[in-house]
């Protein structure tokens, strides 16, 4: 069974720096776009970051450009996401997403596997 934990969530204050990781397990992800998705307290889920599956294609958010970078290490079935600059409105449950069809378009319409979530806050 495919299965994506997310990890590297805590609390930080305004201007520092996370790094999240995403492990995915049950069957290689190698050939699927992997993304980043966030859910803030009463709102709802939004999209963060997406990388295709050779790692040679990104596409963020717009809240996130030049302060977040994903990447992928698909020798070990990991996608991370580095968060500089962290800001309060950064706040939420941060979600990996895996969609087999490889690139980042793709994960935008459909997400096949969701992992569990980790928190991330960020204090003023």
């Amino acid at each position: 069974q495919a299965q994506l934990l997310e990890s590297g969530g805590g609390l930080v204050q305004a201007g520092g720096s996370l790094r999240l990781s995403c492990a995915a397990s049950g069957r290689t992800f190698s050939t699927d776009a992997m993304g980043w998705f966030r859910q803030a307290p009463g709102k709802e889920r939004e999209f963060v970051a997406a990388i295709n599956w050779s790692g040679h294609s990104t596409y963020y958010t717009d809240s996130v450009k030049g302060r977040f970078t994903i990447s992928r290490d698909n020798a070990l079935n990991t996608v991370y996401l580095q968060m500089n600059s962290l800001k309060p409105e950064d706040t939420a449950m941060y979600y990996c997403a895996a969609n087999k069809f490889g690139s980042t378009s793709d994960i935008l319409v459909r997400v096949d596997a969701w992992g569990q979530g980790t928190l991330v806050t960020v204090s003023s």
